[in-house]
């Protein structure tokens, strides 16, 4: 687990917590885009440089994608119902997917208009009042960058995260719009304009790529952190050990910016159900308190496997609780 991550407080309110931070960074991201675009491809328009326009038209669509990311932030903050009885959250990762999509169009568009430009280079009318522009998006979107970032990493909010690296990439274009009208416009290199606006679908592409992956894999359930799924075992057979408990196996599943697990575990086959189920729920407040971003989580007890051998051989007693259960009734897995 990440230190700059809540260690505090129940999940659900550390989740609701970083959703309405999401939103609100969401919101002043799509206000600063939108902003930045219109000046930018006002500029393009004027010196007629490619890549202030292609830099306009990558952060015009960084603010449409920081908009899904608000709208699916906003969804995801919804309560648990009938008809998504395990919560709204995974509606964040497919807002990520979504806006990783859009991207991969915005890429392909800039980098057509740019090679057409390599093709038929043009002087850049007003490059030092350009530059000035480029100059200014770039630290705006940086800026503006660390601030996402920073929240994304607190709260493990995959959209918010693919905005970040948006906007990092977004501050970086404008970097390279800013090279690129230098170099053209001092030194006589035209064809730099268009290969800075492609250097941009370039960086467009790279990010898609990542978001892409990265919220496709949560969609369908694929757990890519094993150090989590080693420390539950850990907090588990460490705290328990005088109750000699042994984790069998822990079964972990994404769930936005949370997550859900299934811990098999194997107890004393004599211990009576009321001993079990009080046992299971201090396990369970153990693993959350050590990993808040585990919201669900269901423990299912097995007896030791020595245990099964003996059943074999000897009659067990009605009081063991994976024995002969006449007297015994309800369900020992604990959700």
């Amino acid at each position: 687990m990440s230190s700059n991550k809540p260690s505090a407080g129940k999940p659900a309110d550390l989740v609701n917590e970083g959703l309405i931070a999401g939103q609100k960074i969401a919101k002043i991201s799509v206000v600063t885009l939108l902003s930045i675009g219109a000046a930018e491809i006002i500029m393009g328009q004027i010196s007629g440089s490619v890549v202030a326009t292609a830099d306009g038209i990558d952060s015009l669509s960084d603010a449409m994608i920081s908009f899904i990311v608000l709208v699916g932030l906003r969804i995801a903050h919804r309560p648990a119902d009938r008809k998504f009885p395990f919560g709204y959250h995974k509606v964040e990762s497919f807002a990520a997917l979504i806006a990783a999509i859009g991207m991969i169009g915005i890429g392909i568009f800039i980098f057509y208009h740019s090679f057409e430009a390599l093709l038929d280079p043009r002087e850049i009318k007003q490059p030092l009042l350009t530059m000035i522009v480029l100059a200014a998006a770039g630290g705006i979107s940086l800026h503006r960058a660390i601030q996402m970032n920073s929240i994304a990493n607190k709260y493990n909010l995959l959209s918010l995260k693919t905005d970040a690296k948006n906007s990092i990439k977004d501050g970086s274009a404008s970097v390279i719009g800013f090279l690129s009208v230098l170099i053209a416009s001092q030194f006589g290199l035209l064809q730099m304009d268009a290969i800075g606006g492609m250097i941009i679908a370039g960086y467009i592409f790279s990010v898609s790529y990542i978001s892409l992956k990265q919220s496709s894999l949560i969609l369908v359930d694929s757990w890519q952190n094993p150090k989590l799924t080693d420390m539950v075992k850990h907090i588990v057979e460490e705290k328990f050990k005088e109750e000699n408990i042994r984790v069998k196996s822990v079964l972990l599943r994404p769930a936005g910016a949370m997550a859900q697990a299934e811990v098999h575990l194997e107890i004393d086959g004599n211990k009576k159900l009321a001993d079990v189920e009080l046992l299971l729920v201090m396990i369970e407040m153990s693993i959350r308190s050590q990993i808040p971003a585990i919201t669900r989580i269901s423990s299912i007890p097995h007896s030791h496997p020595q245990q099964k051998q003996e059943t074999t051989t000897t009659p067990r007693k009605f009081g063991g609780i994976f024995g002969d259960r006449k007297n015994q009734t309800g369900s020992v897995a604990h959700k």
